[in-house]
């Protein structure tokens, strides 16, 4: 039975990183076997793009050169990562894909659309989200907390541009949310992390639930037995 394939998607200091680690522990203690991996990165080729792109080195070159460095990341990473997992049953949480590249590239970008859905198509082979999480925030309040962990790096490539890009980046990722609402579900980001992440639980749940998935009996946690209590 094939795995199901789940994507995080928002700008920047929505969260998505600390709530995909958060849902991965969930789901492994509940006996899904869970893989998670990230975009641009996977590995270690896609993770070589990652720096060259977020260090802002290909940025001379024009989105579109941006835009073919990660389509050849995601195929890497498809390739080497997401399909064998999804071939095995496991469950893949990915920290952004395919919706990123239309937003970041396409949308605030400025790069051809059917440029970008030619490369998606060629490299994504089949393995599209099921399920895709969009996390939604202002983003000056998004730019402001991920201000809080850029200590001596500093902002990338993308956290530097400014508000009215973000803006347009948010209103794409929501684009994308309604037209394709049998995929999406756009989750309020700007409210406390516990219920961000209760919204997140709901979300998981019914789709779940929809899909009718239960952990498969070989990934079943084992029962714990109590110990004797020493006399």
């Amino acid at each position: 039975m094939r795995g199901q394939f789940i994507t995080f998607e928002g700008g920047e200091g929505a969260g998505k990183s600390t709530q995909i680690k958060r849902l991965a522990k969930r789901l492994e203690k509940e006996g899904h076997e869970v893989l998670v991996t990230r975009e641009p990165g996977g590995t270690a080729g896609a993770e070589a793009v990652r720096h060259v792109v977020l260090s802002g080195a290909a940025q001379k070159y024009g989105t579109e050169m941006e835009a073919v460095l990660f389509a050849a990341a995601r195929a890497d990473n498809v390739q080497e990562i997401i399909k064998p997992a999804l071939d095995a049953g496991t469950i893949v949480l990915c920290d952004r894909f395919m919706d990123s590249s239309r937003v970041y590239q396409g949308v605030s970008g400025g790069v051809d659309t059917d440029f970008l859905l030619a490369m998606e198509r060629a490299v994504t082979e089949g393995a599209r989200p099921d399920l895709t999480l969009i996390f939604d925030l202002p983003p000056e309040v998004g730019l402001s907390r991920a201000a809080d962990v850029w200590a001596e790096d500093g902002p990338d490539r993308f956290e530097k541009d400014d508000l009215k890009l973000q803006e347009a980046r948010r209103q794409g990722f929501l684009d994308i949310a309604q037209e394709e609402p049998d995929r999406c579900i756009v989750i309020d980001a700007s409210k406390p992390l516990a219920q961000v992440s209760k919204a997140l639980d709901a979300a998981i749940d019914a789709y779940f639930e929809k899909v009718s998935l239960q952990p498969t009996a070989k990934s079943k946690p084992k029962a714990k037995t109590k110990s004797k209590a020493k006399t």
